[in-house]
């Protein structure tokens, strides 16, 4: 079953909340709300889903998820496709949402895929480089010159002013920022880097996008040994009400 956790950034502290969970099995997808979305007294529960212990059920990816993938009928499609490094045919809504995080300008809202442990005992995150359009000029020239395969690393930053829990991504010589990790990643990735030890996760670019959206610019993917104490998305906060 392919599940996708779905967070809400509260707007009051920028903070992100896992408010519900995104599952589908190959017949029906199912929405429920997690125990996040009782627990923000700013959430408000979402158009046609307001009861909170339901648990909704569809043939078809509910619309408040469909709306945030791009139309088949769009010109620029086959390039995102491309700029997803998916092929076409082989497109899954789920996968696409967990991939680009259906996150669109200005939005409150997240998805990303539940982690698995793989039969390498390794844990693997796509994802692209946020914050681009906060970065220098230069920074965006630099990311037009990395390569797939070349090596990333991440860059913690406590003192960020905005967000104790940032975590930017520098390349290594010259050394330059090349954007941040998505904020509801930040978790796992400092536990991660804290319990499988900085040498054993690595970063690297999968594909740039010169000619996309910022937000599309940089495909990353990071692995890293999966400590034994690892235990993602497991907080009280993603417990399913229904």
């Amino acid at each position: 079953m392919k599940i996708l956790h779905v967070v809400w950034r509260n707007p009051k502290n920028r903070g992100w909340v896992p408010v519900g969970q995104l599952s589908f099995d190959e017949q029906v997808y199912r929405f429920v709300y997690t125990k996040g979305a009782q627990q923000s007294l700013n959430f408000t529960p979402f158009a046609r889903m307001e009861n909170l212990t339901t648990v909704y059920e569809s043939s078809e990816l509910f619309p408040l998820f469909a709306n945030r993938l791009l139309s088949k009928k769009r010109p620029e499609y086959q390039d995102f496709l491309h700029w997803l490094n998916t092929r076409p045919g082989e497109e899954d809504p789920l996968a696409l949402l967990a991939c680009t995080g259906g996150m669109q300008e200005g939005d409150l809202l997240a998805l990303f895929p539940q982690p698995y442990r793989g039969a390498d005992n390794m844990y693997r995150m796509r994802f692209f480089s946020h914050g681009l359009r906060y970065v220098w000029s230069e920074a965006l020239l630099r990311i037009d010159r990395l390569t797939p395969g070349e090596r990333l690393y991440l860059m913690p930053d406590p003192q960020n002013e905005h967000d104790a829990e940032a975590i930017g991504l520098r390349t290594n010589d010259p050394a330059a920022l090349v954007g941040y990790c998505p904020r509801y990643f930040a978790g796992d990735f400092l536990l991660l880097l804290r319990e499988a030890g900085a040498k054993n996760v690595q970063v690297v670019v999968e594909r740039v996008n010169q000619d996309a959206p910022l937000q599309l610019r940089l495909l990353c993917t990071l692995t890293a040994n999966w400590p034994d104490s690892f235990h993602p998305c497991a907080g009280p906060q993603y417990e399913a009400l229904a």
